[in-house]
Protein backbone atom coordinates (compact mmCIF):
# COMPACT_ATOMS: atom_id res chain seq x y z
CA UNK A 1 0.00 0.00 0.00
CA UNK A 2 1.32 3.42 -0.92
CA UNK A 3 0.13 7.02 -1.20
CA UNK A 4 -0.16 6.81 -4.99
CA UNK A 5 -2.65 3.93 -4.73
CA UNK A 6 -4.70 5.87 -2.19
CA UNK A 7 -4.79 8.91 -4.46
CA UNK A 8 -6.04 6.71 -7.32
CA UNK A 9 -8.82 5.36 -5.06
CA UNK A 10 -9.81 8.89 -4.07
CA UNK A 11 -10.00 10.10 -7.68
CA UNK A 12 -12.04 7.10 -8.85
CA UNK A 13 -14.42 7.55 -5.91
CA UNK A 14 -14.92 11.24 -6.68
CA UNK A 15 -15.38 10.79 -10.45
CA UNK A 16 -17.11 7.35 -10.45
CA UNK A 17 -14.97 6.59 -13.47
CA UNK A 18 -11.63 4.94 -14.14
CA UNK A 19 -11.23 6.83 -17.40
CA UNK A 20 -11.99 10.26 -15.89
CA UNK A 21 -9.68 9.53 -12.97
CA UNK A 22 -6.91 8.60 -15.40
CA UNK A 23 -7.51 11.78 -17.37
CA UNK A 24 -7.42 13.99 -14.26
CA UNK A 25 -4.27 12.36 -12.92
CA UNK A 26 -2.52 12.27 -16.32
CA UNK A 27 -1.88 8.53 -16.23
CA UNK A 28 -3.23 5.63 -18.26
CA UNK A 29 -6.51 3.95 -17.32
CA UNK A 30 -4.76 0.59 -17.19
CA UNK A 31 -2.24 1.98 -14.69
CA UNK A 32 -5.01 3.05 -12.33
CA UNK A 33 -6.96 -0.18 -12.79
CA UNK A 34 -3.88 -2.33 -12.15
CA UNK A 35 -2.81 -0.28 -9.13
CA UNK A 36 -6.25 -0.50 -7.48
CA UNK A 37 -6.46 -4.23 -8.24
CA UNK A 38 -3.11 -4.78 -6.47
CA UNK A 39 -4.38 -2.80 -3.49
CA UNK A 40 -7.60 -4.85 -3.36
CA UNK A 41 -5.57 -8.05 -3.49
CA UNK A 42 -3.32 -6.80 -0.67
CA UNK A 43 -6.17 -5.92 1.70
CA UNK A 44 -8.45 -8.75 0.57
CA UNK A 45 -11.48 -6.55 -0.08
CA UNK A 46 -12.90 -5.33 -3.43
CA UNK A 47 -13.25 -1.55 -3.28
CA UNK A 48 -15.19 -0.87 -6.50
CA UNK A 49 -17.66 -2.53 -8.85
CA UNK A 50 -18.64 -1.46 -12.34
CA UNK A 51 -22.29 -0.71 -13.04
CA UNK A 52 -24.47 1.36 -15.38
CA UNK A 53 -23.79 4.24 -13.02
CA UNK A 54 -20.05 3.93 -13.50
CA UNK A 55 -17.39 2.66 -11.13
CA UNK A 56 -18.90 2.76 -7.66
CA UNK A 57 -17.73 1.59 -4.22
CA UNK A 58 -18.75 -1.77 -2.86
CA UNK A 59 -20.43 -1.89 0.54
CA UNK A 60 -17.19 -2.86 2.27
CA UNK A 61 -15.33 -0.49 -0.03
CA UNK A 62 -17.17 2.54 1.34
CA UNK A 63 -15.81 1.88 4.82
CA UNK A 64 -12.26 1.49 3.53
CA UNK A 65 -12.51 4.50 1.20
CA UNK A 66 -13.62 6.67 4.12
CA UNK A 67 -10.38 5.73 5.90
CA UNK A 68 -8.42 6.39 2.70
CA UNK A 69 -9.83 9.93 2.50
CA UNK A 70 -8.94 10.54 6.15
CA UNK A 71 -5.37 9.37 5.54
CA UNK A 72 -4.97 11.63 2.51
CA UNK A 73 -6.28 14.59 4.50
CA UNK A 74 -3.57 13.93 7.09
CA UNK A 75 -0.96 13.66 4.34
CA UNK A 76 -2.03 17.07 3.04
CA UNK A 77 -1.78 18.48 6.54
CA UNK A 78 1.76 17.12 6.85
CA UNK A 79 2.76 18.64 3.51
CA UNK A 80 1.33 22.00 4.57
CA UNK A 81 3.13 21.84 7.90
CA UNK A 82 6.45 21.01 6.23
CA UNK A 83 5.94 23.85 3.78
CA UNK A 84 5.22 26.30 6.59
CA UNK A 85 8.33 25.18 8.47
CA UNK A 86 10.73 25.30 5.54
CA UNK A 87 9.38 28.59 4.24
CA UNK A 88 10.38 30.25 7.53
CA UNK A 89 14.04 29.61 6.78
CA UNK A 90 15.32 31.73 3.92
CA UNK A 91 18.46 33.34 2.64
CA UNK A 92 22.06 32.39 3.43
CA UNK A 93 23.73 30.66 6.36
CA UNK A 94 27.40 31.52 6.90
CA UNK A 95 29.21 28.96 9.05
CA UNK A 96 32.65 29.78 10.47
CA UNK A 97 34.42 26.66 11.74
CA UNK A 98 37.75 25.42 12.99
CA UNK A 99 39.42 22.90 10.59
CA UNK A 100 39.06 19.91 12.92
CA UNK A 101 35.28 20.19 12.75
CA UNK A 102 34.99 21.06 9.07
CA UNK A 103 36.80 17.86 8.07
CA UNK A 104 34.95 15.47 10.41
CA UNK A 105 31.22 15.59 11.08
CA UNK A 106 30.38 18.86 9.30
CA UNK A 107 30.09 17.36 5.76
CA UNK A 108 27.48 14.83 6.91
CA UNK A 109 25.49 17.55 8.70
CA UNK A 110 25.67 19.78 5.62
CA UNK A 111 24.39 17.03 3.34
CA UNK A 112 21.39 16.30 5.57
CA UNK A 113 20.61 19.98 6.06
CA UNK A 114 20.77 20.77 2.32
CA UNK A 115 18.45 17.86 1.60
CA UNK A 116 15.79 19.30 3.90
CA UNK A 117 16.43 22.97 3.09
CA UNK A 118 17.58 23.17 -0.54
CA UNK A 119 16.49 26.81 -0.69
CA UNK A 120 19.16 27.86 1.84
CA UNK A 121 22.56 28.91 0.51
CA UNK A 122 25.27 27.70 2.88
CA UNK A 123 28.82 29.08 2.95
CA UNK A 124 31.54 27.55 5.14
CA UNK A 125 34.79 29.30 6.06
CA UNK A 126 37.67 27.84 8.10
CA UNK A 127 39.19 29.99 10.84
CA UNK A 128 40.70 29.52 14.28
CA UNK A 129 38.38 29.66 17.27
CA UNK A 130 39.10 33.21 18.44
CA UNK A 131 38.50 34.56 14.93
CA UNK A 132 35.28 32.54 14.65
CA UNK A 133 34.06 34.12 17.88
CA UNK A 134 34.86 37.59 16.53
CA UNK A 135 32.90 36.86 13.34
CA UNK A 136 29.85 35.84 15.36
CA UNK A 137 30.08 38.89 17.64
CA UNK A 138 30.11 41.23 14.64
CA UNK A 139 27.43 39.26 12.71
CA UNK A 140 29.86 38.41 9.91
CA UNK A 141 28.97 34.73 10.37
CA UNK A 142 25.73 33.22 11.61
CA UNK A 143 27.03 30.03 13.22
CA UNK A 144 30.43 29.27 14.68
CA UNK A 145 31.85 25.80 15.34
CA UNK A 146 34.70 26.08 17.83
CA UNK A 147 36.78 24.48 20.54
CA UNK A 148 37.12 26.38 23.80
CA UNK A 149 40.39 26.01 25.72
CA UNK A 150 42.83 28.23 27.65
CA UNK A 151 44.79 29.12 24.53
CA UNK A 152 41.98 30.32 22.31
CA UNK A 153 40.45 32.90 24.60
CA UNK A 154 39.49 33.68 28.16
CA UNK A 155 36.03 32.40 27.32
CA UNK A 156 33.06 33.58 25.37
CA UNK A 157 31.88 37.17 25.43
CA UNK A 158 28.94 38.02 27.63
CA UNK A 159 25.41 38.03 26.22
CA UNK A 160 24.07 37.83 23.60
CA UNK A 161 26.32 34.90 22.49
CA UNK A 162 24.83 31.43 23.03
CA UNK A 163 26.98 28.28 23.28
CA UNK A 164 25.74 24.78 22.42
CA UNK A 165 28.07 22.01 23.62
CA UNK A 166 28.57 18.96 21.36
CA UNK A 167 29.33 16.64 24.31
CA UNK A 168 32.53 15.29 22.76
CA UNK A 169 35.85 14.75 24.49
CA UNK A 170 38.94 13.87 22.53
CA UNK A 171 42.65 13.66 23.26
CA UNK A 172 45.93 14.85 21.87
CA UNK A 173 47.63 12.34 19.63
CA UNK A 174 51.13 12.36 18.20
CA UNK A 175 51.17 11.51 14.50
CA UNK A 176 54.39 9.96 13.24
CA UNK A 177 55.63 8.22 10.06
CA UNK A 178 54.81 4.52 9.99
CA UNK A 179 58.50 3.54 10.21
CA UNK A 180 59.26 5.89 13.12
CA UNK A 181 60.48 4.34 16.37
CA UNK A 182 57.80 6.42 18.09
CA UNK A 183 55.11 4.36 16.33
CA UNK A 184 56.06 1.36 18.50
CA UNK A 185 54.78 3.05 21.66
CA UNK A 186 51.27 2.65 23.09
CA UNK A 187 51.50 6.21 24.41
CA UNK A 188 54.01 9.04 24.48
CA UNK A 189 55.03 11.80 26.89
CA UNK A 190 56.14 15.31 25.93
CA UNK A 191 59.71 14.42 26.86
CA UNK A 192 59.65 11.60 24.30
CA UNK A 193 59.27 14.15 21.53
CA UNK A 194 62.65 15.81 22.12
CA UNK A 195 65.00 16.00 19.12
CA UNK A 196 62.23 15.41 16.58
CA UNK A 197 61.31 17.81 13.79
CA UNK A 198 57.74 19.15 13.91
CA UNK A 199 55.16 20.24 11.37
CA UNK A 200 52.65 22.32 13.36
CA UNK A 201 49.23 23.77 12.79
CA UNK A 202 49.18 27.57 12.69
CA UNK A 203 46.79 28.74 15.42
CA UNK A 204 46.89 30.27 18.89
CA UNK A 205 46.09 26.90 20.48
CA UNK A 206 48.97 25.09 18.80
CA UNK A 207 51.30 28.02 19.54
CA UNK A 208 50.58 27.31 23.21
CA UNK A 209 51.28 23.61 22.77
CA UNK A 210 54.55 24.44 21.01
CA UNK A 211 55.61 26.56 23.99
CA UNK A 212 54.91 23.65 26.34
CA UNK A 213 56.99 21.26 24.22
CA UNK A 214 59.79 23.82 24.07
CA UNK A 215 59.88 24.11 27.88
CA UNK A 216 59.79 20.35 28.51
CA UNK A 217 62.20 19.33 25.76
CA UNK A 218 64.58 22.28 26.03
CA UNK A 219 63.83 23.45 22.52
CA UNK A 220 61.69 22.48 19.57
CA UNK A 221 62.53 22.25 15.88
CA UNK A 222 59.49 23.40 13.90
CA UNK A 223 60.14 22.91 10.18
CA UNK A 224 57.05 24.80 9.10
CA UNK A 225 53.51 25.66 10.10
CA UNK A 226 50.32 25.47 8.05
CA UNK A 227 46.58 25.89 8.48
CA UNK A 228 45.91 22.85 6.27
CA UNK A 229 45.64 19.55 8.24
CA UNK A 230 45.99 17.51 5.04
CA UNK A 231 49.38 19.12 4.36
CA UNK A 232 50.47 18.21 7.89
CA UNK A 233 49.46 14.55 7.53
CA UNK A 234 51.03 14.22 4.10
CA UNK A 235 54.27 15.79 5.33
CA UNK A 236 54.38 13.36 8.26
CA UNK A 237 53.68 10.44 5.91
CA UNK A 238 56.63 11.55 3.77
CA UNK A 239 58.89 11.44 6.83
CA UNK A 240 59.51 15.17 7.14
CA UNK A 241 58.67 15.22 10.84
CA UNK A 242 56.01 14.53 13.44
CA UNK A 243 52.99 16.52 14.56
CA UNK A 244 50.13 16.70 17.06
CA UNK A 245 46.42 16.51 16.34
CA UNK A 246 43.15 16.08 18.16
CA UNK A 247 41.75 12.57 18.03
CA UNK A 248 38.62 14.07 16.46
CA UNK A 249 40.62 15.15 13.42
CA UNK A 250 41.92 11.61 12.99
CA UNK A 251 38.58 9.83 13.17
CA UNK A 252 38.20 7.54 10.09
CA UNK A 253 41.30 9.18 8.66
CA UNK A 254 42.62 7.54 5.45
CA UNK A 255 46.26 8.22 6.35
CA UNK A 256 45.87 6.36 9.65
CA UNK A 257 43.67 3.59 8.26
CA UNK A 258 46.08 2.92 5.39
CA UNK A 259 49.04 2.80 7.78
CA UNK A 260 50.88 5.72 6.16
CA UNK A 261 51.01 7.43 9.56
CA UNK A 262 50.55 6.18 13.12
CA UNK A 263 48.61 8.04 15.80
CA UNK A 264 49.87 7.57 19.37
CA UNK A 265 48.03 9.07 22.39
CA UNK A 266 49.94 11.80 24.26
CA UNK A 267 49.81 10.96 27.97
CA UNK A 268 50.56 13.14 30.96
CA UNK A 269 49.65 16.35 29.20
CA UNK A 270 47.59 18.81 31.22
CA UNK A 271 45.32 20.02 28.44
CA UNK A 272 42.68 18.06 26.51
CA UNK A 273 43.35 19.08 22.91
CA UNK A 274 39.73 19.01 21.96
CA UNK A 275 38.73 21.33 24.78
CA UNK A 276 35.00 21.83 24.67
CA UNK A 277 33.58 21.54 21.17
CA UNK A 278 30.42 23.44 20.45
CA UNK A 279 28.44 25.79 18.28
CA UNK A 280 27.94 29.49 18.98
CA UNK A 281 25.53 32.02 17.56
CA UNK A 282 24.35 35.50 18.39
CA UNK A 283 20.95 35.68 20.04
CA UNK A 284 20.51 38.95 18.16
CA UNK A 285 22.00 37.66 14.90
CA UNK A 286 20.23 38.01 11.57
CA UNK A 287 19.96 34.22 11.14
CA UNK A 288 19.88 32.95 14.72
CA UNK A 289 16.81 30.73 14.12
CA UNK A 290 18.51 29.12 11.13
CA UNK A 291 21.73 28.67 13.11
CA UNK A 292 19.81 26.85 15.86
CA UNK A 293 18.10 24.65 13.28
CA UNK A 294 21.46 23.62 11.75
CA UNK A 295 22.74 22.55 15.18
CA UNK A 296 20.01 19.89 15.20
CA UNK A 297 21.79 18.18 12.31
CA UNK A 298 25.18 17.85 14.02
CA UNK A 299 26.07 14.41 15.34
CA UNK A 300 29.44 14.12 17.05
Amino acid sequence: MNIEQLEYVKEVFETNSMSLAAQNLHVSQSAISQSISLLEKEIGIPLFKRSRNGTVPTEDGRTIIKKVLEILMKVDEIKEEVQSITSVYKGELVIATIPSLSMTFLPKALASFKKDFPQIKVMVIELESRVVIDRIVHDKAHLGLISLNPYTSDGLPDEPIAFHSFQYKGELQVIVPRDSVLALNKELMLKDLANHAFIMSASSFWDGVTEDIDQVCGGINVIFTTTNPEVIKRSVAEGLGISLMSSLMLRDDPYVESGRIAAVPLAGYRLDASGTFGGIYSKKGSQQRLARKFLDYIEV
